[in-house]
């Protein structure tokens, strides 16, 4: 579930429709929880879509650890992707904002964490990074994970409008995190490896 901050909003002819935020969204605040109505898709039913439909689902569907499909019921499969994204995904089936988020913004993503099937050319953002590849968490991973240990305790200082889909192992390894009890799960725990997983 997207968090209730934001709209979609026509962002221009490169990227299509995009979601803003609606009011000012702080660092550390849960953006985005993977919640019951998102469509879960095995590999072997998105093989039999129709063509047409298939296209459309590649566009708007992300890959999961296990090779499964998901379909974000809401405005979340209109996030754009950026090199420079404001939220990130963790390890925990949730996004979170690495820096403030101001009204009219919009929010992005790294696409690199959503295990593409083929490589993919976004919009030119002056980065040194022009390609999001399928194996990307294996590469940056690291990178993520430095951006993301910093903002734990700042989850816990925000208020959460989605706080309570988290489940509760999650809430408290969020807390044990932030406390320095536990080491954060690497985003590379995000990654699907083909030739590993028997999909």
């Amino acid at each position: 579930m997207m968090h209730p901050d934001t709209s979609v909003k026509w962002i221009n002819a490169s990227k299509g429709i995009g979601v803003i935020a609606t009011s000012f969204i702080p660092k550390g605040t849960i953006t985005w929880v993977q919640d019951e109505l998102d469509i879960l898709f095995h590999p072997e039913k998105a093989e039999k879509l129709n063509p047409y439909t298939a296209e459309l689902f590649e566009k708007f569907s992300f890959r999961n650890n296990k090779g499964e499909y998901i379909l974000c019921w809401d405005i979340a499969k209109y996030v754009n992707h950026s090199f420079r994204s404001n939220c990130l995904s963790t390890g925990y089936n949730f996004e979170v904002a690495i820096r403030d988020i101001q009204v009219g913004e919009e929010l992005t993503d790294d696409y690199g964490y959503l295990n593409l099937t083929e490589a993919f050319v976004p919009e030119d953002e002056g980065t040194e990074r022009k390609i999001v590849k399928p194996d990307d968490i294996t590469v940056y991973y690291a990178d993520w994970d430095a951006i993301l240990e910093p903002i734990f305790p700042e989850i816990l200082k925000q208020k959460q409008a989605l706080l309570t889909l988290l489940p509760k192992d999650v809430l408290q390894e969020i807390h044990q995190v932030s406390a320095g009890q536990k080491k954060m799960l690497s985003t590379k725990n995000l990654y699907y490896d083909p030739s590993l997983i028997g999909f």
